[in-house]
């Protein structure tokens, strides 16, 4: 069974926020033929060309994010027409004036698991009241979860197309999250991408509060800030960290033609071999604790 923590669903509402961001008046199929990427149509139709991508790798199911904040719906849409494939994860910006109300009517009317922010990005420390008071709604629905970037944050369609990337670094140090996580023991954290080049840091808060995950996706390419490391020595210092039941095996795979990025999975599945981590124990990082933390639905789908 191989599950994926971690994919981007790149909708027309997307890329017209990326449209509105330039100023220059471009279409939704402007700015994608730009890019070279396929226009995602309806928000039904991407959800449909990820179950083929997903079936085509033998992929039994996918957290799917909504990757600018206000794009809650396309999500869910996605999730309502197959929801026994999808689990939604949806951005949220701390500093809007609906933040609340959107992260509530995400959770409680459309479906949505996991709310996520990116404090580099919104500028909004994690020790903010604002930020508490939005972990709070999700813990008051159960089987969700927080996700947090730290470390280096990089967004590559916003380079492709010149928009500035204004973000602050120094707010994304995982261990700001042990004070939420400690203020809320039931609910998942999870940090992507093994902490983006803050692994020691992300190792230490994981240690600390037992409800810290970790997800393993992308590339990874961080490793060039850290002389000597492989990517099998970051999987063997999770490991040693976090025992096998608190790693999501993640891609960040994003958008068509280029779709699922079967590249990534390759890769990590040779470090994980080349760590030493069991079949076992990959079952758990590969499939497992994604269906442990988000349990399936039972459909026909």
């Amino acid at each position: 069974m191989l599950n994926d923590s971690h994919c981007h669903f790149f909708s027309s509402q997307f890329f017209g926020a990326l449209a509105r961001q330039r100023g220059k008046g471009d279409t939704v199929a402007a700015l994608c033929q730009e890019l070279q990427w396929d226009d995602p149509g309806t928000p039904e139709s991407l959800a449909d060309r990820w179950v083929r991508e997903l079936d085509a790798h033998h992929i039994a199911r996918s957290a799917l994010i909504a990757s600018v904040p206000g794009d809650e719906a396309s999500v869910a849409a996605a999730v309502s027409r197959h929801p026994g494939r999808f689990v939604g994860y949806f951005m949220v910006d701390p500093s809007a004036d609906d933040a609340a109300a959107r992260v509530t009517t995400a959770i409680t009317a459309l479906g949505l698991r996991v709310a996520c922010f990116f404090p580099a990005m919104h500028h909004v420390r994690l020790d903010d009241p604002r930020i508490e008071r939005l972990v709070d709604a999700v813990a008051s629905r159960p089987g969700t979860a927080v996700f947090v970037h730290c470390g280096v944050l990089s967004v590559g369609v916003r380079k492709k197309l010149g928009l500035p990337s204004r973000f602050d670094l120094s707010l994304g140090d995982p261990l700001s999250i042990t004070r939420l996580a400690l203020l809320f023991p039931r609910v998942p954290f999870i940090v992507p991408h093994f902490g983006a080049g803050m692994l020691r840091e992300t190792m230490m808060a994981a240690d600390a509060c037992a409800n810290i995950y970790v997800d393993t996706s992308s590339s990874n390419s961080w490793i060039r800030y850290a002389p000597g490391w492989t990517l099998p020595g970051v999987f063997k210092t999770a490991m040693s960290v976090l025992g096998p039941s608190r790693l999501l095996f993640g891609t960040d795979s994003s958008f068509f033609p280029r779709g699922w990025q079967r590249g990534i999975h390759d890769a990590q599945r040779a470090a994980a071999t080349e760590a030493g981590i069991s079949e076992a124990d990959q079952a758990l990082i590969f499939g497992g604790n994604f269906d442990r933390l988000f349990p399936g639905v039972k459909t026909g789908d």
